[in-house]
């Protein structure tokens, strides 16, 4: 196992972001607990079954995405890095292979900010993604969002 983030140029990057009006440890919780994980990882539609989920650094991560017509995705992805409620990594093993690195920002107690990106080996390899990926994780974080929505509500009753 590789267990150190990759040193990449914005050219072998996907970056995303987004500000988010909860605080940084719910939204952590959203992604460390693979009960509301799987509610909202991935673009519209998708769906995902979960085959193990063991959240420590070395730790699998396995599972199906479902797309909603057709297709099934396999992903195998191995956590590389992990510091609560600030940082998460992982290595994806299944093709396309790229590591991830999620941080968590505080901007105020009630706002965060997340900034996603996606590291690849090849400025090439990036580019072949590129394209259909930036919109998709904006699809991913609008289910985050509806993901936090149900968390907060769930708190305050």
């Amino acid at each position: 196992m590789k267990n150190t983030i990759l040193n990449t140029t914005p050219e072998s990057e996907i970056v995303s972001t987004r500000i988010f009006n909860y605080n940084k440890h719910l939204l952590f919780h959203a992604w460390s607990d693979p009960n509301h994980l799987k509610e909202w990882w991935g673009p519209e539609g998708f769906t995902n079954t979960f085959n193990e989920f063991d959240f420590r650094v070395g730790g699998k991560w396995s599972f199906i995405m479902h797309g909603p017509e057709k297709g099934h995705y396999t992903n195998e992805c191995e956590f590389i890095k992990i510091e609560e409620p600030s940082l998460i990594a992982w290595q994806r093993f299944s093709k396309p292979i790229f590591q991830v690195m999620a941080t968590f920002e505080d901007i105020s107690a009630n706002e965060t900010k997340l900034v996603f990106k996606m590291l690849f080996n090849s400025v090439e390899e990036c580019a072949k993604l590129k394209p259909f990926v930036v919109d998709k994780n904006e699809e991913n974080f609008d289910r985050l969002e509806r993901e936090l929505s149900k968390m907060a509500e769930i708190m305050i009753k």
